[in-house]
């Protein structure tokens, strides 16, 4: 039987799952999450807003939803900006071909 790759035997609900799993094991390495909740967060937000984004990152409850929003807005890497930092630092005729 061929090797199948990990993503052919996830489903959606699985990936999304285990993506969200690794930011969160990423917060608590890096000590963006503890044992202590020593801080509140409180707002009000459109309900198919707060729906679709529980729903999109297959969670139920608010505080998972708001801890993995916020792990994955303080882990997020500054790729765009560097890359448009690059802008004209490539010679226009540079010979790109393999």
């Amino acid at each position: 039987m061929p090797h199948q790759s990990v993503k052919s035997e996830l489903s959606g609900v699985e990936m999304t799952k285990r993506r969200n799993q690794l930011v969160l094991d990423q917060a608590k390495s890096v000590g963006l999450i503890g044992a202590a909740k020593d801080a509140r967060v409180s707002g009000r937000v459109s309900g198919h807003l707060l729906a679709a984004a529980k729903a999109r990152a297959q969670v139920s409850s608010d505080t998972d939803l708001i801890e993995l929003a916020l792990s994955r807005l303080a882990l997020e890497d500054d790729f765009g900006v560097k890359l448009l930092r690059r802008e004209g630092s490539v010679p226009k005729g540079l010979d790109l071909e393999f």
